[in-house]
């Protein structure tokens, strides 16, 4: 502490316990647990305009980052029949036309990254079941999952993939199970915990430490899953939300 103050010329508050009125960047001393410490200061990120699609659709799917994204499948207005199999690339400020699925379908799952992208489920003339993985140029059948869906949740990679919620053929009409991939086979997870139902999930995190968020029609919960088990995570701030998107860990 001497040394600090030798250095910086300014004096460091010692407390029993941490202060309730705590600014940005403010600095003390706990004596109880003697820990030097600091509030982290926060910024407010911003979104600017990006590149626009080549295509405009609904009810796609899409993986990997903000300067290498992946968008597949969907639906066009302007088409009959609507759906596409068409994919795009995103450099961070345009889009170009990738290589082309062998099945056209609406709100499929999605994972992985441009250049090891993972495709599953969907709804065409019927439910699916299929997979496909992309290499950053062509689409090639991989293995088939247990339950056929769509307006289903994805995330992981190409070769630890995780699929989850939707909406199915039958009864129940919705799927609360959890489906794992390790780049050739589908295997049974975790069912979720969700009373109401699990459909139009968004994905984000990894197999193990996945993240299923604004499914409806309780558009702000949360649920956290570690690789066999989901538990409730804290709800969002904003209720009543749906067929949204979402990314990060």
């Amino acid at each position: 502490m001497s040394e600090y103050k030798k250095i910086h010329g300014i004096h460091i508050q010692a407390l029993a316990s941490d202060p309730s009125n705590l600014g940005a960047g403010q600095v003390w001393y706990n004596t109880t647990s003697n820990q030097l410490k600091i509030t982290a200061v926060s910024t407010t990120g911003a979104w600017a305009s990006g590149g626009n699609m080549a295509t405009t659709r609904s009810g796609l799917a899409g993986a990997g980052t903000q300067t290498a994204g992946l968008a597949f499948s969907g639906s066009i207005p302007t088409l009959s029949p609507s759906l596409t199999n068409a994919t795009e690339h995103y450099d961070g400020s345009a889009w170009t036309a990738g290589g082309n699925m062998a099945t056209a379908s609406i709100r499929p799952g999605g994972a992985g990254t441009q250049t090891a992208g993972l495709a599953f489920g969907g709804l065409g003339p019927s439910f699916f079941n299929a997979t496909e993985h992309y290499d950053g140029s062509a689409w090639t059948a991989g293995g088939n999952m247990a339950t056929a869906r769509y307006r289903l949740g994805g995330t992981g990679t190409q070769t630890a993939g995780l699929a989850f919620g939707g909406a199915k053929n039958g009864v129940p009409s919705k799927s609360f199970v959890a489906e794992e991939y390790d780049g050739s086979a589908w295997t049974t997870g975790g069912t979720m915990g969700t009373s109401s139902s699990a459909v139009d999930a968004v994905g984000a995190g990894t197999q193990t430490a996945g993240l299923a968020f604004a499914h409806s029609p309780n558009g702000n919960a949360t649920e956290e899953y570690d690789g066999s088990t989901w538990t409730a995570g804290g709800n969002m701030a904003t209720p009543d939300r749906y067929e949204s998107a979402g990314g990060g860990t």
